[in-house]
């Protein structure tokens, strides 16, 4: 099993969204599900996934859930 550090420092794949109702941005991380970001300018959200993935995959880690792998890394 890899520690977050690995993890964090794997490539995957991020979409940005354009959030039609409220206004703003959406990412998401398509390979780990329910992990997903927002923010009111493209910059903020950006800003935030950093901290979005190592949230995500710090609960994962705790509760011993498998986390993929980026397709790019296989």
């Amino acid at each position: 099993m890899k520690t977050l550090d690995e993890y964090l420092s794997l490539p995957y794949r991020m979409e940005i969204l354009t959030d039609t109702r409220e206004g703003g941005y959406i990412i998401r991380f398509p390979e780990l599900p329910g992990c997903l970001t927002c923010g009111e300018t493209l910059e903020r959200a950006l800003h935030n996934t950093e901290d979005c993935k190592r949230v995500w995959m710090s609960a994962a880690l705790e509760e011993k859930i498998t986390i993929p792998e980026p397709a790019s890394s296989k």
